[in-house]
């Protein structure tokens, strides 16, 4: 006889014992039955998961059917290799043009400038303090390390590191929402197409084009970089949850919770985001999940404390641009983040415009009304989620808590920061595909091909405004016109262009727009940098001005020193201009440079001998630069010391016989000896 029985109508009981309470066995009781027909009642034996005798029983007696092995599972494991394929392809094709693309923003002090990037790697966990991308985030830091040890400073290798970060999390996404759909909890609704919603989830999430930001801005890899701990130490602690040995699994979370740590703050999301996963999806309260799992869930909180050690090392406060004693009143930023928020949510489903850097404003009540409106419903439709234990408010508390240290912690630089999505878009997204799937069921699967294709056209798009530091800043400057750092920052592409005048016009819109309450702490970069331009077209007057101006501001500004140095030499004004550069002489990296100007003010100025021991200093840090023994051989013939001052000249010709000036100096000193 032939008997099926359907998981709604039947109902499965057993022991852990055999026939004969043989250990290694289960034996389960299945009866099936409908309406007034008596039941049927199958007898299973399960050595190791197999079923290897069947015994079915009616009230009329017993039939023994002979059973084997059950089918082969379907190539589930070819499903994803073929999913895993398909993000790697569309992850290429979207970011393709980016390899090329150069160090922009605050690449230059988290790469070009960063000393511990060069040398042995464990340098690298001691990254510098203070502001940088990279200050207190150790991890991170390791990752541009070992890119330089690869490439140097060649932009390939960092470019295809940040590409492969953001494919791992994509695949590691896609693994974890499809083995959430299909958990118990999901499964009646959700589990028959967990693959598909999973990898369309994955897929939308990897083209998104907010992405860019944290995938072709090399530097904000710490973005993605901890994103991609965060969702492993996620996938470890769902294996752990229905793994027969869970000491692996956990200690892979707790491992992938430490990594985020060392590479961004937002891992200190991590522990209260896993423990409202175990409530939602696993246990049935956080009580049941905390006594379930205690262990794990102290050892997640626990890495708090080494956060705490790393944040430390930044002065609390990220150089002073982000934390509770900067400059800035928490009100004050707080109110803007009422608009933040609200654009992350445009961006999800209308991702235009995209800005690089959206520059500082500031909020108040009035301006943040219209906002909150909408945020606190919000807020408050993912508290009631969360109390009543719901997959969408824990989606919604995954949305809040990992924006929430950028979003409570006042920040001086930038209130809204698109990147600042990466990890937030995944839990939005998965709302929004998972709710068209259960008001529409496998109609809307068909409509996300072409949106994901869409999100791609609009990557391409948008990672072409990367291919230089001048149309980054050109775009950003077009969507942001009132950006005082955007245009700063314009102002120096274009002076490095040799395009003074236009510099000169950014750097005057620069100083215009400038926001008060972050000028004190960048206006004597703007008026130096000003200066330096209004140079490069002859307003000396007008550029001398802006000099004095930064040095007004910040009288320890060694770079205004030697530029306000050189302007009054340009005027011929050498007394005043000595001080300035005695001042500049801290410049490490220019100070043979300076020290020889140094010496040639004070002889124009007339102090001969301390031009002339500033000059022997010169050719003390710099034996085998000709125009340094140039320079001393023309002081002492100065100081009418014509044999010592063809033994310079002589030295100039051994380093560089061809040498004009040096052969001149050298028959001078002939002649008068």
């Amino acid at each position: 006889m032939a008997l099926e029985i359907h998981p709604s109508s039947t109902r499965l009981t057993g022991d852990n014992r055999g026939k004969g309470g043989t250990p290694g066995k289960r034996r389960l009781k299945a009866e099936a039955g409908a309406g007034d027909k008596p039941p049927l009642t199958l007898f299973f034996a399960l050595p190791k998961n197999k079923v290897s005798c069947l015994f079915v029983a009616t009230p009329s007696g017993t039939i023994v059917a002979a059973s084997s092995t059950p089918s082969p599972p379907p190539p589930r494991r070819r499903v994803d290799f073929l999913v895993f394929t398909l993000l790697a392809a569309l992850a290429l094709a979207a970011y393709a043009g980016t390899f090329s693309a150069p160090f922009v923003g605050d690449d230059e002090g988290a790469i070009l400038e960063n000393p511990t990037l060069r040398g042995p790697l464990w340098r690298a966990l001691l990254p510098p303090p203070g502001g940088l991308t990279t200050s207190g985030r150790p991890i991170a830091n390791l990752s541009l390390a070992l890119n330089h040890a690869v490439s140097g400073e060649a932009v390939w290798s960092y470019h295809t590191l940040n590409l492969l970060i953001h494919l791992l999390a994509a695949c590691t996404l896609y693994a974890v929402l499809r083995r959430t759909l299909a958990s118990p909890r999901l499964a009646a609704r959700f589990g028959g197409a967990a693959r598909p919603l999973a990898a369309t989830i994955a897929a939308l999430w990897l083209l998104h084009p907010v992405q860019t930001e944290a995938v072709t801005y090399v530097c904000q890899r710490t973005e993605s970089l901890a994103g991609l701990w965060i969702l492993l130490a996620l996938y470890a602690f769902i294996r752990a949850t229905t793994s027969a040995q869970p000491v692996r699994w956990h200690a892979l979370t707790v491992g992938a919770a430490l990594a985020g740590v060392g590479t961004k703050e937002i891992a200190v999301a991590l522990p209260p985001l896993l423990l409202l996963y175990d409530r939602t999806f696993v246990a049935s309260s956080l009580a049941a999940a905390w006594r379930a799992r205690r262990g794990l869930h102290l050892a997640l909180f626990a890495t708090w404390l080494p956060l705490l050690a790393l944040v430390a090392t930044t002065g609390w406060n990220r150089g002073g641009t982000a934390g509770f004693d900067v400059t800035v009143a928490p009100t004050a930023y707080w109110l803007t983040q009422p608009q933040a928020l609200t654009h992350y949510l445009r961006l999800i489903v209308w991702p235009h415009p995209l800005v690089f850097d959206h520059g500082t404003f500031w909020g108040s009540v009035r301006a943040a009304a219209p906002y909150a409106a909408l945020i606190v419903p919000l807020l408050g439709l993912t508290l009631h989620g969360l109390w009543r234990g719901t997959a969408a408010g824990f989606l919604g508390a995954w949305c809040l808590l990992i924006l929430a240290p950028t979003s409570l912690v006042p920040g001086t630089i930038q209130m809204i920061v698109e990147h600042r999505l990466y990890l937030p878009l995944a839990a939005l997204l998965t709302l929004l595909v998972t709710g068209a799937y259960a008001a529409l069921g496998r109609r809307s699967l068909f409509v996300w091909p072409a949106v994901a294709l869409a999100l791609g056209g609009l990557t391409l798009a948008r990672n072409a405004t990367y291919r230089s530091a001048q149309t980054l800043w050109e775009d950003t400057v077009a969507r942001a016109p009132a950006n005082a750092r955007a245009r700063y920052n314009l102002g120096l592409v274009y002076s490095a262009a040799g395009r003074p005048a236009d510099a000169v016009a950014q750097g005057e819109a620069a100083l215009r727009l400038a926001d008060p309450r972050s000028y004190a702490a960048k206006a004597h970069a703007l008026h130096n940098k000003l200066g330096f331009d209004l140079m490069q077209l002859g307003r000396t007057p007008e550029a001398i001005a802006h000099y004095e101006t930064a040095l007004r501001l910040r009288p320890d500004y060694a770079l205004a020193h030697l530029n306000l140095a050189r302007a009054l030499s340009a005027e011929r004004r050498f007394a005043a201009a000595v001080p300035h550069y005695e001042a500049a002489l801290t410049l490490a990296e220019t100070r043979v440079a300076v020290e020889s100007e140094l010496a040639l003010a004070l002889f124009q100025a007339g102090r001969l001998p301390e031009a002339l021991a500033h000059a022997q200093a010169v050719v003390t840090q710099a034996p085998r630069s000709v125009p340094a023994y140039c320079n001393l051989g023309y002081l002492l013939l100065s100081a009418h010391r014509p044999a010592a001052a063809a033994a310079a000249f002589r030295r100039a010709l051994e380093l560089d016989p061809a040498d004009a000036a040096a052969r001149r100096g050298a028959a001078l000193a002939t002649g008068e000896r």
